[in-house]
């Protein structure tokens, strides 16, 4: 038996299907009905509220937010995701009532809606994240900015223009004929949303649950009609008289570019709700029902189908809301029903509450609006701007969204993103240094044709027959460029002297598939006085990859299971051990001449910083423990080198408890060397999908095997016990369930395993002190995915590209 072999398990219920427990008596969880009056008590106010701020009759607020709960509910790719009238939306749709009327504003909503559902069809959802999120926040800013201006002039007591220029040179002469009651009602409003969430003690915590939007209106309805003070409140006409959609009246050019602007606004609005809903729904602690990732195209059609009926009822342009949506999630809803039945009280409320709701002053729910708007400006998103040195986008797309439009605002936040990432590709820095009499030539940015004519003034400027590095500070190199420095190098070291490339942030992408192949062209970095040095690149096993792929196998090895076609497969045992020498013979040949390339290529690269490490001994900063599996490199997934991993592996990951039968003190040794001796400051314990030895453990008889391995296995029987205690929460991947039994176990091995290192002596005297962390890691071979376990212990979160996880995930267990 293999030690990790893949298994062949078949799931014992498809993934969809009904709970084992059978079927609910009722469709409704009691979390979803909870969740939907949450997000209901939210969706009341801040309706009628942008409903204001935009112009439109405030029943057309009521009207989006049922027609956002009940149609994109059901529809939508986002089950959590709640829909309605969106303060994103506010700016544009005032817009168009203050050109077009309101009759026309609905027909221009309804063909919105009918461009998002061509959208959805040509399955072009994915293509809207494509936006630099600079331009998105810096559009979100813009409208934040204009809705607080806007709504400022109706806190105040006064009424606004369309303009938000207009409203800031008329502010003096509003702050001049203040209307006390209309501003004492807005301070209380606002008074009561900053401090709702603030109430200290566990009576706070209690009253918290009460959403503040919802505490700040009813407040400040009920103090007006106390004192009885005299000011505007919300007017809704019977419904008989409800405005439904017209025909679009108007040029045709103006027209094209109103929906066009609808549309963007409502879908790119409602794709980075839904994207976000995802990370929330993730990142949730706890055992949850499963939930499934967006689809976006159908959420894009979902969207489409809910502004076509918002429009033609009357209603305001809808969109995914990020405040409802948050709410939801945290509530516990579990599925699309209580963003439905959050439509239906809507619908009852619009239908019999309302002399209650014709009691809001108007001057509070403009400071509901208002604060909303000001929340829009985050500092959150400004910081992140600035530290990718994208602020530049940032501010020109607010500003062109605050004075001249939105959708002229994004096109020029477009313009600038796209001049500055030119501008970047674009601009090389080379430099020619000597020192001590070898040459460094450094080359900072992308390296393209446009920079080939300063390379190869740069570089004919080092004298023949000298040693010369050449820096390679940058992620691209094209054809042209490869060859400027391939020809240079040639012609360098034909007359004598010695050429290095490296690059000091790691290899180079380059349109020439022959640089990842060589390390002496591409060149991984050079190793400096405590840095990795760069590794031999790892041995994939399976299949070659598909004839698209741009590079080389990583190593001859690629093809070591097919030796032996099964067509000729030995027909006598003593055809099959002449077969297994040859293939042994093989096998041994490979392993020749892998090592001498590295003895060619890669020892002349790494040597000086492993006499470094000889001279000076080990000093990793972490206990890297996993499986012995030949599919985990370990110095692959975390791209590591000598000296920065002391690595312990073994059948299963597993860490024997101290003092346990058949005990083993080979890993317990291991870890005492790596805490007390090397002073490492992380233990990270990895298992990994498809793991042999965990297959065993499922599949065996009790007792076990009398067998070495056998023996062995008994230290992974407190994970099996584990798994079997539904007591204790079962430890799950951010997202999606286990794929079946063995990954179930795979998890839960991690999570054992950890508490096993805690009960070493020394693992506990180091934790105690603060001096060490543990980790819980879980790679998926076939996605060449790694999962790190939260603090909660239970969720493992995928680990992005760019290296970050949430942040709760970042914290050791």
């Amino acid at each position: 038996m293999s030690a990790c072999a893949p298994p062949h398990t078949q799931h014992p219920h498809p993934p969809h299907g009904p709970p084992p427990g059978g079927r609910r008596r009722f469709p409704v969880a009691s979390a979803d009905l909870s969740a939907s009056v949450a997000v209901f008590l939210i969706a009341l106010p801040l309706s009628l509220g942008i409903a204001l701020a935009t112009g439109a009759p405030l029943q057309a607020g009521l009207v989006a937010a049922a027609v956002g709960g009940l149609v994109a509910g059901r529809l939508g790719g986002c089950p959590l995701q709640v829909s309605g009238p969106a303060a994103g939306l506010t700016v544009v749709t005032a817009d168009l009532i203050h050109r077009y009327g309101w009759r026309t504003t609905c027909g221009i909503t309804v063909l919105a809606g009918l461009a998002q559902l061509g959208l959805g069809c040509l399955r072009v959802a994915r293509g809207a994240l494509a936006v630099s999120p600079a331009v998105v926040h810096g559009m979100l800013a813009g409208i934040g900015i204009t809705i607080a201006v806007a709504q400022l002039h109706i806190v105040l007591g006064g009424t606004p223009d369309s303009s938000v220029l207009a409203n800031l040179r008329a502010l003096p002469a509003q702050l001049a004929h203040l209307q006390p009651a209309a501003v004492s009602m807005s301070v209380l409003t606002l008074a009561l949303l900053l401090a709702w969430p603030r109430l200290p003690g566990r009576t706070g915590q209690v009253l918290r649950r009460v959403p503040a939007a919802l505490v700040a209106v009813a407040g400040a309805t009920g103090t007006a009609a106390l004192t009885g003070l005299a000011l505007p409140r919300v007017d809704l006409p019977s419904w008989r008289s409800h405005a439904l959609a017209g025909l679009p009246e108007g040029p045709a050019p103006g027209l094209a570019a109103a929906v066009l602007t609808t549309t963007l606004v409502c879908s790119v609005q409602s794709l980075l709700g839904a994207v976000a809903v995802d990370k929330l729904v993730a990142a949730r602690p706890g055992p949850v029902p499963r939930v499934g990732r967006s689809d976006l195209d159908r959420e894009l059609l979902g969207q489409g189908a809910a502004n076509m009926v918002s429009g033609a009822l009357g209603g305001l342009p809808v969109a995914g809301v990020a405040v409802r949506s948050t709410a939801n999630v945290k509530s516990g809803a579990v599925s699309r029903n209580s963003t439905m039945l959050h439509g239906v009280l809507v619908v009852v409320a619009a239908l019999l509450m309302v002399p209650a709701l014709e009691e809001i002053p108007l001057a509070s729910l403009a400071a509901l609006v208002m604060a909303v708007g000001i929340q829009m400006v985050s500092l959150h998103h400004i910081r992140t701007v600035t530290r990718h040195r994208e602020v530049l986008v940032y501010a020109a797309t607010t500003l062109g969204v605050v004075l001249l439009g939105v959708l002229q605002g994004v096109l020029l936040g477009i313009a600038v993103a796209v001049a500055l990432a030119l501008r970047r590709l674009t601009r090389t820095r080379i430099t020619h240094e000597d020192k001590e009499g070898v040459h460094h030539v450094r080359i900072r940015g992308q390296l393209t044709f446009l920079a080939v004519p300063r390379l190869s003034r740069s570089l004919h400027l080092v004298p023949q027959g000298t040693h010369v590095v050449v820096e390679l500070d940058g992620s691209f190199m094209d054809h042209a460029a490869y060859e400027s420095l391939q020809d240079w190098r040639t012609s360098h070291t034909a007359h004598g002297g010695t050429a290095q490339l490296t690059g000091r942030r790691g290899g180079i992408r380059t349109a020439e598939p022959t640089l990842t192949a060589e390390p002496t062209t591409t060149t991984g970095p050079t190793p400096a006085a405590g840095q990795a040095p760069p590794t031999e690149p790892a041995t994939p096993t399976g299949p070659p990859p598909p004839a698209r792929c741009r590079c080389r196998p990583w190593t001859p090895w690629r093809n070591h299971r097919s030796c032996l076609p099964e067509a000729a497969a030995p027909a006598s045992q003593d055809a099959a051990r002449e077969a297994g020498g040859a293939t042994g013979r093989e096998a041994g040949r490979e392993l020749a001449r892998g090592i001498g390339s590295f003895q060619r290529n890669t020892a002349p690269l790494v040597r000086a910083e492993l006499a470094r490490l000889a001279r000076e001994g080990q000093r990793p900063a972490q206990l890297f423990l996993t499986c012995a599996d030949s599919r985990l490199v370990t110095s692959m997934i975390t791209a590591s080198g000598p000296g920065d991993l002391f690595v312990v592996r073994n059948v299963g990951n597993l860490v024997p408890a101290p003092g346990e039968e058949y005990g083993d003190d080979s890993v317990a040794a291991a870890v005492e060397y790596a805490v007390d001796v090397l002073k490492v400051r992380s233990i990270t314990v990895c298992g990994h999908s498809g793991c042999g030895a965990m297959q065993a453990l499922l599949t065996a008889e009790p007792g076990g095997a009398a067998t070495p391995l056998g023996r062995w296995l008994r230290h992974g029987l407190p994970s099996l016990e584990r798994l079997a205690d539904e007591r204790r929460a079962r430890p799950r991947l951010a997202g999606r369930a286990p794929a079946d039994a063995v990954e179930q176990l795979c998890l839960t091995n991690v999570v054992q395993q950890l508490e096993h290192l805690r009960a070493h002596a020394p693992v506990a005297r180091a934790l105690a002190a603060g001096e060490l962390e543990l980790h819980g890691m879980y790679f998926h071979v076939g996605e060449a995915q790694a999962y790190l376990l939260g603090r909660t212990g239970t969720v493992f979160a995928d680990v992005r590209g760019d290296g970050s996880a949430a942040e709760e995930l970042r914290s050791p267990v």
